[in-house]
């Protein structure tokens, strides 16, 4: 019997999830959580021998919390499910080191199957994803220019950031400027999301 948790935070769907799990004869759902900071717990207590983890959730997103499942309880094995096919968050599950990767508009056979594959000690890749993450082009910042970028993500200013990384004001600006343009953004914001789903960041 492969023991199962499943961590969505939208409720129609976690109780779907559950519902049809159940309905397979080799496996059994023994936690449902809807948020990322209750998988960690969830799973010592439950001991699953699969994590299904919604990549988005409230608290830790399902990546880190993965990561943290990995080094908490390393027999439990993940696979991530998530609704954008973003290759950035490939890579960052690879890091992770999850075993299966599935967009969420897969056949329900697909996921149980995916679930047999990752619990016998296999990975799956959605081939989606994988197709997504091969079109992808290396990154076409510099190592400065992500630098800059990377503690824009994180909310500090331009000016913030020349602080952070004893540059001048006008230098931060021209990185920033120099990064918008090399990824075709409309500003900053728009740079800072086209990198991170890219996986530049």
């Amino acid at each position: 019997m492969i023991r199962v948790l499943i961590a969505e935070d939208m409720r129609i769907l976690r109780e779907a999830l559950c519902g049809l799990l159940e309905l397979e004869s080799d496996m059994a759902v023994v936690a449902a959580v809807g948020s990322g900071d209750r998988i960690v717990p969830a799973a010592l207590e439950h001991r699953p021998d699969v994590a299904v983890i919604d990549i988005e959730l409230p608290g830790v997103d399902g990546l880190q919390a993965a990561a943290e499942l990995r080094d908490r309880l390393p027999d439990c094995r993940t696979l991530i499910l998530t609704a954008v096919g973003r290759p950035g968050n490939l890579r960052r599950g690879i890091a992770a080191q999850v075993a299966g990767f599935m967009v969420k508009d897969s056949r329900p056979q697909d996921l149980t199957d995916a679930i047999r594959t990752v619990a016998a000690g296999g990975r799956v890749i959605d081939p989606q994803l994988a197709y997504a993450a091969l079109d992808v082009a290396g990154s076409p910042l510099t190592a400065r220019e992500a630098d800059v970028l990377r503690l824009t993500a994180s909310g500090a200013t331009p000016r913030e950031v020349s602080a952070q990384l004893h540059l001048s004001y006008g230098t931060v600006r021209n990185y920033l400027a120099s990064a918008v343009t090399k990824l075709g953004a409309r500003n900053r914001v728009d740079a800072v999301r086209i990198a991170t789903a890219a996986g530049w960041l």
